[in-house]
């Protein structure tokens, strides 16, 4: 599982920062990517990364504010020239369906392969997604819908101890699988084991935290609870909390506070002013540092690996 952010700016380009989107991709786990917004100028920057249009098969936006679903008409027309024939699942506040059938009928688009929306409810919600793969989702605080979204990974079975069964000589074969299953087995020799005494215990599933604009609220905590990543905006530095709050925004130590209290394990601060050149970030991220020091501001292209949980999670300097 790695997460890439493809742009990491609020509200308009700049050279420095494209306006909001990122993926997470589940490659190894479900040979998928999901994208999470999708502003202006997305695919532009796709084309500067080893991302296959083709493999992204969920979008999940966050709210309808321009600079988060610009970039969602040409993505989907291109998706379909770029090997794109699966399904595509687009999840989002009430009007994205008007929004992006409006474009294509307008244009005279066609798309070859089917378009799933789906409209999600404004008091939030859960979504069972594929495999055991789940998102909840709870509206936060920024003048017009905005979600938050919860990805969990389901639990991994816990591995077959080899050493434990090393004393009943069991070859490769059926047996082996049986035991991995949990299941209880008979040797030839008229023993019976329970797969159960020789696992060792499931390996919890990752969760992923992902933050539409928002103010900081009860919500984003709730949604953040104990996850391994928690993507936040930081839209202001931490002197400018008034103004942040005049605009339904965040600044990076609220951001901050956000990662405390639900205790993740990483922070990534995106949605950040262009008034902020790439020099003077450093300034919210030592202000997120000071209250979180696992947060970092994160850059366009910058991507990271989740590990299984019990891994630390390795972070740029």
């Amino acid at each position: 599982m790695q997460i890439q952010f493809l742009g990491t700016g609020a509200g308009i380009p700049a050279k420095q920062r494209n306006v909001s989107s990122l993926t997470l991709k589940l490659l190894d786990e479900l040979n998928e990517v999901w994208m999470f917004d999708c502003g202006e100028g997305t695919q532009h920057h796709i084309l500067r990364t080893h991302l296959k249009p083709r493999k992204i098969n969920r979008i999940f936006i966050t709210h309808l504010h321009g600079d988060h679903i610009y970039g969602l008409p040409g993505l989907l027309s291109s998706r379909s020239f770029q090997g794109g024939e699966g399904p595509l699942y687009l999840y989002g506040p009430k009007g994205i369906r008007t929004f992006i059938e409006t474009a294509i009928r307008i244009s005279r688009s066609k798309l070859p392969y089917p378009l799933i929306i789906e409209e999600l409810t404004s008091q939030g919600g859960h979504l069972d997604i594929v495999a055991g793969w789940q998102v909840d989702y709870l509206p936060l605080d920024h003048g017009i819908l905005s979600y938050g979204y919860r990805v969990q990974e389901p639990d991994a079975p816990g591995q077959l101890l080899m050493d434990r069964l090393a004393p009943y000589q069991i070859p490769n074969g059926p047996i082996l699988g049986q035991l991995k299953r949990g299941e209880v087995v008979e040797l030839a020799d008229g023993q019976v084991l329970n797969g159960q005494d020789f696992l060792a215990p499931p390996r919890p599933g990752r969760v992923v935290t992902i933050l539409g604009d928002t103010r900081k609220t009860a919500n984003s905590v709730q949604l953040a609870k104990g996850a391994d990543v928690l993507v936040h905006e930081a839209t202001h530095e931490a002197g400018e909390a008034k103004m942040a709050k005049a605009y339904f925004h965040s600044t990076s130590a609220q951001a901050a506070q956000v990662a405390q209290d639900a205790q993740v394990g990483q922070l990534y601060m995106n949605h950040i002013s262009a008034r902020y050149l790439k020099q003077e970030t450093r300034i919210l991220e030592q202000q997120a540092q000071a209250i979180f020091p696992a947060s970092q501001v994160v850059q366009d292209f910058d991507e990271f690996e989740i590990p299984p949980r019990g891994h630390k999670i390795e972070v740029t300097p």
